[in-house]
């Protein structure tokens, strides 16, 4: 039997007797941690950190989930060890049982049981003292620090230092801007912040249980242009979910569009009514005219010459992991291409990491943004993403073999895509590889490219985050001392 023991509060050591294992993993659908094995006057021990980094990143928690143990040469298999009962460090809970580790978020029992949580919304609802002069940010529901809230953040660093910033994460292993706070979702210490705080910055629904204080103001900067049709728009949409539409928006004091298509498309969709929309372009994509492209090229292991086309397909309705239309090493071989996969954040949980030759799955990596700066080409769908990256003059090209029945069942669409697209369609694989191999797209599309951008980018200069703050500290949101 193999033993097993939690040390230094973010590692697992096992203990055997006998040969030792040639190796030992902790292998999930989005990471991977390697023991360090060493020999015993009993027989071996082996420390598996429970924590990781990529792409040059800091170290952090493993991702919540769970991880098949995995042991190489002579020692007994995974059923042989010992487990471990659900204990709590600092930076998550790890329980380990049936071969398997079992990451989770660091609350205590009593706080994540439901009557925990009861007890400390009521605490929340309660509360009566002084607002911060703080912000709260999520993004993506806290699977990310992240998009548009993230920009901002940078920004109010950078100009008004005092102004406290907390950062709803499902988890430690959530990387937050540097001198930001994380809060885990449900802790009593994100429960404090999210009623100290005097703002909210938030791309996405804030939920049910958020109850307002006086005082407090919410930034609502949603994530995306539309094409597909969103909320109330949405054919056949449920009479519940559409008054579950309106109380959510009510909550929202400012709503952030990228462009007035957008505000036009956001202020109907979500029934905002006469309340203020800022058409200040998108904060997230300052950087893609600003940043060092060849640094995050580094960070992913790519060349600064290599040819980088990253694929960024949108989530489905009708499905929880992300489209799997796409040979993709044999896109990558036929074009010449390093291929960056991206899927959607609600793809992010459900899914597993693409592998493969010239490969490299980037759905766990920090911030889109960076990502649209080092590729050379966009391959999308139906995904907003569409809408930033032509901020940058790059080729974007259409893989959407399912158009008809996205747009004619799962979603609809605000205008035809096949009339307006900055670049090609393609049906078929063979297709999106002529295209990709064609050097004369760009040219070919230079009309309709020129034309979107004016469009939809007209706000996309750099300095979208500065303009955003500006207000937020002229309408006495958050406060410079």
């Amino acid at each position: 039997m193999i033993r097993v023991s939690l040390v230094a509060g973010d590692a697992l050591q096992f203990e055997g007797r006998g040969p030792a294992p040639a190796g030992l993993r902790a292998a999930g659908p989005r990471a991977v941690s390697a023991a360090s094995i060493s020999a015993t006057d009993a027989g071996w021990r082996a420390v598996l950190p429970l924590r990781v980094s990529r792409w040059g990143r800091p170290e952090l928690a493993l991702p919540s989930g769970t991880y098949r143990l995995e042991l190489d040469g002579p020692a007994p298999g995974s059923a042989e060890i010992a487990p471990l009962a659900r204990t709590v460090a600092e930076t998550l809970a790890v329980e380990v049982r049936d071969g398997q580790v079992i990451v989770g978020p660091p609350l205590t029992e009593a706080d994540a049981a439901p009557a925990g949580q009861a007890a400390l919304e009521r605490a929340y609802a309660d509360r009566s003292d002084d607002l911060e002069n703080a912000v709260f940010f999520e993004s993506f529901y806290g699977r990310n620090a992240s998009c548009n809230p993230r920009a901002i953040d940078a920004e109010i660093a950078r100009i008004a230092p005092t102004v406290v910033r907390y950062w709803s994460v499902v988890d430690r292993s959530v990387e937050v801007p540097p001198g930001a706070v994380a809060v885990v979702e449900g802790s009593p210490e994100w429960w404090r912040a999210r009623g100290a705080a005097r703002l909210l910055v938030v791309n996405d629904w804030l939920r049910r249980r958020f109850v307002r204080r006086p005082g407090q103001r919410v930034l609502q900067t949603w994530h995306g242009t539309p094409l597909k049709r969103l909320a109330l728009d949405r054919p056949g949409f449920d009479p519940r979910r559409a008054l579950a539409v309106v109380r959510e928006s009510r909550r929202w004091d400012v709503l952030l569009a990228q462009n007035p298509y957008a505000a036009r498309i956001l202020r109907t969709a979500y029934a905002f009514g006469r309340r203020p929309v800022w058409v200040e372009g998108y904060p997230r994509n300052d950087v893609l005219l600003s940043g060092d492209r060849d640094a995050v090229r580094r960070a992913l292991g790519v060349g600064p010459d290599e040819r980088v086309l990253l694929y960024a397909p949108t989530w489905r309705d009708d499905r929880e992991q992300m489209v799997d239309f796409l040979d993709l090493q044999k896109l990558a071989q036929d074009a010449g291409a390093t291929f960056l996969v991206r899927g959607h954040s609600r793809t992010l949980l459900p899914g597993a990491d693409a592998t493969g030759p010239r490969v490299v799955d980037v759905t766990g990596y920090p911030d889109i943004s960076a990502l649209l700066l080092a590729a050379d080409a966009l391959i999308t769908d139906y995904s907003s993403v569409m809408f930033d990256f032509t901020a940058t003059g790059k080729p974007v090209h259409f893989f959407v073999p399912d158009l008809e029945h996205y747009r004619g069942r799962l979603r609809g669409f605000y205008f035809d895509l096949a009339e307006r697209a900055p670049g090609p369609l393609a049906a078929t694989q063979d297709e999106l590889t002529a295209g990709l191999n064609d050097p004369d797209v760009p040219q070919r599309f230079a009309e309709r490219y020129a034309s979107w951008s004016a469009r939809f980018n007209a706000r996309d200069d750099g300095r979208a985050a500065e303009r955003v703050v500006a207000r937020l500290l002229d309408q006495g949101m958050i406060s410079r001392d």
